[in-house]
């Protein structure tokens, strides 16, 4: 489709390609619509296509953001940028950039929950690839369909199952895929060539859905057991298959599947849960801010966290290893971290056939509970644990709303200065607590971070700025390191690289009302010193060749797309 070399005359980067006329302005990566300079117009059959004038990108990104301007809803907004996506990737970049943080809650969260929604009904051009459980026989010859197979890196799959807070959307979910991919390129500087979103239709079991006569996904209950693992596998080796070092983000899949998808290939490929992971990650990095604010230590806090699914599991992991890194042992970390699920607190009296496997090391010797202030033999509830765990970290992933109430609030703050309460839990409506709730209650003691997006608090005279522990700080950055170091797992010391980095991209300095968390403008340096970070970590973990750190930084910045329009020589027939 294109080849990158250097322009016989200039002597600068340019592309060869064969593509002319018509083909090449609907072909959405090469496309620069009135950007082709007169050259180019003669050169490629483009003369009469489209006008006369010939404007840079920069001219082309102010009328688009015009445009976008005229729309009213978010909804709208999402629309009006995905058809851009679809037409013209370079300038959709570039206005994305100039807008960081007014377009990306438009494309991204919290609007994509509503996009994923309305895919069905909104459709109207598939990017990516649609894998469906019917298809597994066929899956090689389906890859070998894409335009730019040869540049691909990183793949993003979905299954759908587990979307954002809104469970089961079938088909719609690859629009999740999409917009995390276009994060990849808009946080790190991925070329959108080398990044493909892919959903994996095993099915559905929203009945809205399998009613819905303009459902788009195979009608059918959602394939379980044995025949859904045989169909991952027959995926997972088409695609090591054609891309022996492809970088593999799983996303969106279901609590019964997730974590095992995840354990199961993690040893054999570079691959990574951005729900799991990139969410620990982030809440993580969150934490180490607000413990530098507190002059308190890893090793010294008492973790409670409501909510024991994939996402409460793996947040409790990277908590675990972080308390280990600050000289606590194993035993002594998992005493200090207390999960409660729909039976409340996890503890080995439980019955252990409903409990996941993930969850079985987190749960607290019945022995410790006999010095508690509660009723033995009867569901140990969250206020329960936190009357006598007297936690300094609290963090919400239930997607029950409101259930850090105002009393469990005082409770808590009673026996700490700081309290750190995270309620994560998204979209906006399944929040465990309301920041400016968390403020008041606590006479603006508490330090707070989010899963949605909020607005400042004001409060007694200090504003508020509202962290929110949004996972694109995390995977773009991460992803960028990987392949910049040729990094061949995804280790817990990267993991907790990423949330190292994300701390320190925070100044401190400005205590009162300070966000945990960098400003979402800072995010392409965020992302280029996470991928540092992760490729020294990856060689440290001997999971990536060994070489200088020149060479690593040369390497980061090599794999960095700019978002400019450069020059074509026509490559003939």
């Amino acid at each position: 489709m294109y080849v990158e070399e250097r322009h016989p005359i200039t002597g600068k980067p340019c592309y060869r390609i064969q593509l002319k006329g018509k083909t090449l302005l609907l072909n959405s990566f090469l496309n620069k619509d009135t950007g082709f300079t007169s050259e180019e117009r003669t050169q490629f059959g483009l003369e009469g296509l489209i006008p006369d004038v010939v404007e840079t990108l920069d001219e082309q990104a102010v009328r688009v953001y015009g445009q976008f301007l005229k729309k009213e809803s978010n909804m709208e907004k999402n629309i009006f940028l995905t058809q851009l996506y679809d037409r013209n990737e370079t300038l959709f970049f570039r206005l994305m950039q100039e807008h960081l943080t007014e377009m990306v809650p438009v494309f991204y969260t919290p609007t994509i929950g509503d996009v994923v929604r309305q895919f069905n009904q909104n459709f109207r051009r598939p990017r990516g690839l649609f894998i469906s459980y019917p298809q597994r026989h066929n899956i090689e010859q389906i890859l070998d369909n894409l335009h730019f197979p040869d540049q691909v890196k990183a793949i993003c799959i979905t299954d759908s199952e587990a979307v954002l807070g809104i469970g089961d959307q079938g088909i719609g979910g690859i629009m999740i895929s999409v917009a995390k991919l276009a994060m990849y390129t808009l946080c790190a500087g991925f070329h959108p060539t080398q990044v493909l979103p892919i959903v994996l239709d095993v099915g559905t079991n929203n009945k809205e859905l399998l009613q819905n006569p303009l459902y788009l996904g195979w009608r059918h209950e959602r394939v379980r057991g044995q025949d859904y693992d045989d169909f991952i596998d027959n995926f997972i080796k088409a695609i090591k298959k054609k891309w022996p070092n492809i970088y593999l983000h799983w996303e969106d899949f279901g609590r019964q599947t997730a974590r095992k998808n995840l354990d199961r290939y993690k040893n054999e490929m570079c691959t990574f849960n951005d729900d799991m992971e990139g969410t620990a990650a982030v809440t993580l990095a969150a934490i180490l801010t607000g413990l530098k604010i507190s002059g308190t230590s890893m090793r010294e806090q008492r973790v409670v966290i409501h909510g024991a699914g994939t996402a409460g599991c793996s947040i409790a992991d990277q908590i675990l290893e972080a308390m280990k890194e600050d000289s606590l042992s194993h035993e002594e970390a998992l005493s200090r971290i207390f999960l409660i699920d729909r039976n409340g607190l996890l503890h080995t009296d439980l019955p252990q056939e409903g409990l996941e496997y993930f969850q079985k090391k987190y749960l607290q010797d019945s022995s410790v509970l006999q010095q508690w202030e509660c009723i033995l033999g009867k569901e140990i509830t969250l206020m329960d644990v936190v009357k006598n765990v007297r936690p300094t970290i609290l963090i919400g992933t239930s997607t029950q709303t409101g259930a850090f109430t105002e009393e469990l609030v005082k409770t808590m703050a009673e026996h700490c200065e700081r309290p750190l309460i995270f309620p994560l839990s998204n979209p906006t409506h399944l929040c465990e607590a309301k920041p400016s709730d968390l403020i008041e209650w606590t006479d603006g003691k508490v330090l707070v971070a989010t899963g949605s997006p909020f607005s400042e608090v004001r409060y007694q005279g200090t504003t508020f700025v509202i962290g929110q522990c949004n996972n694109a700080f995390v995977f773009p950055g991460l992803a960028l390191g990987i392949i910049a170091s040729g990094a061949s797992r995804v280790t817990d010391s990267m993991l907790v690289a990423c949330a190292h980095t994300i701390s320190e991209c925070v100044d401190v300095s400005r205590v009162q009302g300070l966000s945990l968390l960098p400003s979402l403008t800072l995010i392409r340096d965020v992302s280029y010193r996470i991928a540092i970070a992760v490729g020294k970590a990856a060689q440290n973990a001997g999971v990536a060749p060994q070489t200088s750190e020149q060479d690593l930084l040369e390497s980061v910045n090599k794999s960095i797309w700019k978002t400019a329009y450069v020059p074509y020589v026509y490559a003939g027939k």
